[in-house]
């Protein structure tokens, strides 16, 4: 066993936060890094030690591994715990951790790098049977040839960056004329984003879901999987409401997908926390699209669904131990719901919205966990993703769960800024997300910056209830028609308090 003693959370804000509270639990000693815009932040007064490492920009300080690297030798730090983003999924960083003699709490670097890259994942895969999307198995350049292969495929295709992720490197092209002009569109954005001009292509799936699956794999050869994550609801390709579990994947193809997503983590010999990203189609037809090696945002609804702490289970696999438990012993018990809330105007095309936190107010009660850095007062700092908090309900039943975050986003009280909490409300009175028809062109299809502006009453309600017990019943989706919330009108409570909406 490898003893962790210190433990050092290379990261800022709420994951930081997230990550301190389970070492401090296993009695670990903590250490906290910022930078100079984040010297008050909660994070840097909750850790045993903090070091300022640099400057605002993260070029000056949470991308410094070396300066990062010198902290834990001064403070006699053991491991390294990343969080998600920033550093957490480079290999070389990685690599220089545990050359320094330190532990690094996440997979090897090897296994970063073949994941890292979606074409080598691919290649890793195949020899597992794992489906896949049709187009190319490599990067390609010559546009003509690509040209060829795209029509070959079928339009619409995708094309993607290689080593992308975010949405970036991404092109929808709909027919051969607008082919060439989309591609080094890709290019020069892959490029910039990425430092890596590689695009390969695939074919468009219409309509998908987008599912993920969380693994967990111990330096004994166990590997778990800890169900799904449906994680549909985005904008600009990055997500906004996850739920687990889905309420549209049966039992044997959840146990399917489950598989598939093991044989994928044995593929690169994986070990800590990780996820395996799937689409799945109007068919219910799914094909792997890549694997996230590190902890991801979404990670409370798998925790409230499980009962584990995924953090501690991290540490404890870096240590050397064993995973506790076996496939067998895991199950599913209830339904959880996260929203993320960010610093964004929903009604000005979800552009990030700065400023002051001048009433910053959590709901509570029962079935409510938030997950935030902030408090009231603080300023959102320009220098780095506007998520605000991480709102995460759990109920026995979607239903609940539902009408839990409904209620929760009632009560959050912010003022000050901007943020996608009404968006939040409107989803989840929608009848195509109650009904659970819907994917991840949900925002295309059924929002606009109006529908904020409409007030939902008691016409409303009766509607999206019709509508939903139609689409569940024309579909026999697995979603019951009482997972409809119990009421889609919203209460007065924050509007009295704060007089907004």
């Amino acid at each position: 066993m490898k003893e962790i003693k210190k433990l050092l959370v290379a990261n800022r804000g709420e994951i930081a936060l997230r990550v301190l509270r389970s070492a401090k639990e296993m009695g670990l000693q903590t250490v906290a890094i910022y930078s100079e815009a984040d010297r008050q932040a909660l994070h840097v007064r909750y850790a045993d030690e903090a070091v300022c490492v640099g400057g605002p920009q993260s070029s000056e300080s949470y991308l410094r591994g070396d300066a990062i690297l010198e902290v834990c030798r001064r403070l006699n730090v053991d491991a390294i715990h990343p969080g998600y983003g920033f550093l957490s999924e480079n290999a070389e960083f990685a690599r220089m951790v545990t050359e320094a003699g330190l532990i690094f709490v996440g997979p090897s670097p090897e296994a970063m790098n073949i994941m890292g890259d979606k074409l080598s994942a691919k290649q890793a895969v195949k020899a597992y049977d794992i489906p896949l999307v049709p187009g190319t198995d490599e990067a390609i350049s010559d546009v003509e040839e690509a040209k060829r292969i795209a029509s070959e495929v079928g339009f619409p295709i995708l094309i993607k960056a290689s080593a992308g992720g975010g949405g970036k490197g991404m092109r929808i092209v709909n027919n051969a004329e607008e082919f060439e002009e989309q591609m080094q569109l890709a290019i020069n954005e892959a490029t910039s984003a990425f430092g890596d001009g590689s695009v390969f292509i695939e074919k468009f799936v219409t309509g998908p879901r987008h599912i993920e699956i969380q693994v967990l794999g111990d330096e004994h050869g166990n590997i778990v999987h800890l169900f799904e994550r449906e994680c549909s609801i985005q904008r600009r390709h990055q997500k906004v409401i996850e739920e687990a579990p889905s309420s549209v994947l049966t039992p044997e193809l959840r146990a399917e997908m489950g598989r598939c997503a093991v044989d994928v983590a044995r593929a690169c010999n994986y070990t800590g926390a990780g996820t395996v990203e799937f689409l799945l189609d109007d068919q219910r037809n799914f094909y792997f699209l890549e694997m996230n090696t590190r902890l991801q945002v979404e990670h409370p609804v798998t925790e409230q669904i499980t009962g584990l702490d995924l953090v501690k289970e991290q540490i404890r696999v870096a240590q050397g131990l064993p995973l506790p438990f076996t496939q067998d012993e895991l199950t599913i018990t209830g339904h959880a719901l996260e929203l993320r809330v960010y610093a964004e105007d929903p009604q000005n095309n979800f552009l990030p919205d700065i400023g002051t936190l001048t009433t910053y107010v959590r709901p509570q009660g029962p079935g409510v966990r938030v997950d935030d850095g902030f408090e009231q007062g603080m300023d959102i700092p320009i220098y780095y993703d506007p998520m605000i908090a991480k709102l995460v309900t759990f109920g026995k039943d979607r239903t609940e769960a539902i009408e839990r975050m409904l209620r929760a986003i009632d009560e959050y009280q912010i003022t000050g800024i901007q943020t996608t909490l009404p968006f939040g409300s409107y989803v989840l009175r929608h009848p195509a997300f109650v009904s659970g028809n819907f994917d991840t062109n949900f925002v295309r299809d059924h929002f606009t910056a109006a529908d904020l502006d409409a007030k939902p009453d008691e016409t409303t309600a009766k509607l999206a209830a019709v509508l939903t017990a139609l689409l569940i019943s024309e579909k026999k989706a697995p979603a019951a028609a009482s997972n409809a919330p119990a009421s889609t009108q919203g209460s007065g409570w924050k509007r009295n308090r704060l007089g907004v909406r």
